[in-house]
């Protein structure tokens, strides 16, 4: 987040952070799934299609807002820099 133009969430919906959330999302949610219904999904009864998708949504959003926090962090920090800079 080198661009000052970029605020946190602007940064945070950028396509660098959403494919990182998208992999974060697949690699975890099919973990999960696999616990979860692993029985499910090997034939042995009914998929809920409702938790499979939000096994993947969760994972997902984790890691966008980990990445937002970062960002802010590291936005506040910056600022905090910049101020104490000029002070001298």
């Amino acid at each position: 987040m080198h661009d000052p133009a970029l605020t946190p969430l602007r940064w945070t919906f950028s396509w660098p952070v959403i494919r990182n959330s998208l992999i974060v999302g697949a690699i975890v949610g099919t973990i999960l799934n696999m616990i979860n219904q692993g029985d499910h999904i090997t034939g042995d009864g009914a998929i809920n299609w409702f938790k499979l998708g939000l096994t993947y949504c969760v994972p997902f959003c984790v890691a966008t807002y980990g990445a937002f926090a970062a960002a802010r962090l590291f936005a506040k920090q910056m600022r905090a820099r910049r101020e104490g800079s000029g002070a001298n």
